[in-house]
């Protein structure tokens, strides 16, 4: 592959994971009204289903390939996305917003070693200094108020962990394994485990609550946020490297923020264009590279 299409795929693939951020940013005024409808563990049992059903009419042909390491992948992947997922809801519960977004974001500053650990690949100091500016950043934008710790943060911290083994395991599954298949292996994982967990917790499912509202709701959580936001984050990641996906990923507070700016009239401050800046920063000294001089 010549240098011109390198950068060409790898241009897209910041393109997909911008706006898997941009899907998940709108996607969170959807996920708290949704909460407060179905509980936490049964909404993340319809969102992965409904996005496993649609993965699987869409690509059935090429699920005729899926092998036994696929599988396995798959397991493993849907594993970590389950545990994040649920740690993250159950956090909010117990958390104001703005922590939540904040702490389940510091997976930037976790994964660079995580891939070292995992990946053999170690971080150079650039993605170590960009993971710390963007959680500098990430704190400009989230952090406000009262900053104790109390058990959704804990749990909310689990969450961040999780999803920093998950971006690192990606990585490292699609460098041999077709991303879509397992994107829809991963999906049927966190749907079966969750449809596991919910009764254990949550007792029965109340269908009379899912209303014309709630299932566009559903939908809109099930086909965006989590089948197209998850394809382009698998697709994305087999050609950047987990530090510099990590960091982009997590301007889905940014785009969380600004959403409530434009939808809900929020204020636009020094200290939110400050963290917003940092975030940028932190992307592009990721990606730099010291040019040197030709032999």
């Amino acid at each position: 592959m010549n240098k011109v299409n390198e950068k060409g795929i790898k241009a897209l693939s910041v393109m997909g994971l911008i706006i898997t951020t941009v899907i998940w940013g709108s996607a969170f005024v959807v996920m708290k009204n949704s909460v407060d409808v179905i509980s936490p563990t049964y909404l993340l049992a319809l969102r992965f289903t409904i996005a496993f059903a649609a993965l699987t009419v869409v690509f059935w042909k090429r699920l005729k390939r899926v092998g036994k390491t696929d599988i396995i992948c798959g397991l493993v992947l849907g594993f970590f996305l389950f545990i994040s997922y649920f740690f993250q809801t159950y956090g909010l519960k117990y958390t104001t917003a703005s922590k939540n977004a904040f702490i389940t974001t510091l997976y930037v500053i976790l994964v660079p070693f995580l891939h070292w650990l995992f990946n053999r690949k170690k971080p150079s100091k650039n993605n170590v200094g960009a993971a710390v500016i963007a959680v500098i950043g990430l704190g400009f934008i989230s952090l406000e108020g009262d900053l104790r710790v109390n058990i959704g943060d804990f749990m909310t911290l689990i969450c961040g962990i999780f999803f920093a083994f998950h971006i690192v395991f990606v990585d490292r599954y699609t460098e041999s394994h077709d991303p879509i298949i397992l994107t829809v292996m991963q999906m049927a994982v966190a749907a079966g485990l969750s449809w596991v967990v919910a009764p254990l917790l949550e007792g029965g499912l109340d269908l009379s609550v899912i209303n014309y509202s709630m299932a566009v709701s559903l939908l809109y959580l099930g086909i965006f946020s989590t089948m197209i936001c998850f394809l382009l984050q698998n697709m994305g990641q087999k050609h950047l490297s987990p530090n510099t996906s990590s960091i982009i990923l997590s301007f889905e507070s940014v785009f969380g923020l600004l959403f409530s700016v434009f939808l809900l009239g929020e204020p636009v401050t020094l200290k939110l264009l400050t963290g917003c800046a940092l975030l940028f920063l932190s992307v592009i000294l990721s990606e730099f590279k010291k040019q040197t001089p030709a032999a």
